[in-house]
């Protein structure tokens, strides 16, 4: 069978069009984040002796909805964040929240409420969502206060503050909700 050359030079014009049209993707939506206790380690590690906890996320945003309560519902497991669950690396023993936790690397859920969220560690790593989320595999859980603020984050945040004495919080916003969860190490 003979091929016309006419076309052969249409199908690779379409070949090449669908191979170039495919290279071209929409920016990530919740787009990969890093925090980490020091806060700015990665960048200022000279000043620091060595990273205590290191953790990666997604940051979702919020584009005018009603996120806690709705977007997110109370009472139930959240990847906390988007994508893929949060997956927290610990360099050192912290006592997180009171419940000491081990060095290693976990994922890390949670379960929003109004007044307070439930923090879950779990040894599973490298899953979309919380969707084959298993309690069974939970290596500590801790319950810390929620507040409402003022001022409205529109992107998903997790970030460290150190105070004194080996201690810092872990702050996590969105919208117009606070959670801290107090470590010390």
């Amino acid at each position: 069978m003979k091929i016309n050359k006419t076309v052969l030079l249409i199908i690779l014009s379409l070949v090449w069009v669908n191979s170039k049209a495919q290279i071209k993707q929409a920016p990530d939506v919740s787009p990969l984040n890093v925090a980490y206790l020091p806060d700015n380690y990665a960048h200022d590690w000279n000043k620091h002796e060595k990273a205590i906890i290191k953790i990666y996320y997604s940051q979702p945003k919020k584009k005018d909805r009603e996120v806690f309560g709705s977007l997110v519902p109370y009472g139930k497991v959240w990847r906390t964040g988007a994508n893929e669950s949060v997956e927290i690396k610990v360099f050192e023993d912290v006592v997180f929240a009171g419940k000491k936790l081990k060095a290693g690397t976990y994922s890390m859920y949670s379960i929003p409420n109004e007044k307070e969220w439930v923090i879950i560690i779990n040894s599973v790593l490298d899953h979309w969502g919380a969707y084959s989320y298993d309690q069974t595999d939970d290596v500590i859980r801790v319950t810390v206060p929620s507040t409402n603020q003022s001022e409205t984050v529109e992107s998903f945040s997790i970030r460290f503050h150190e105070s004194s004495g080996n201690k810092a919080v872990m702050r996590m916003a969105w919208d117009q909700t606070l959670v801290e969860v107090p470590i010390t190490y």
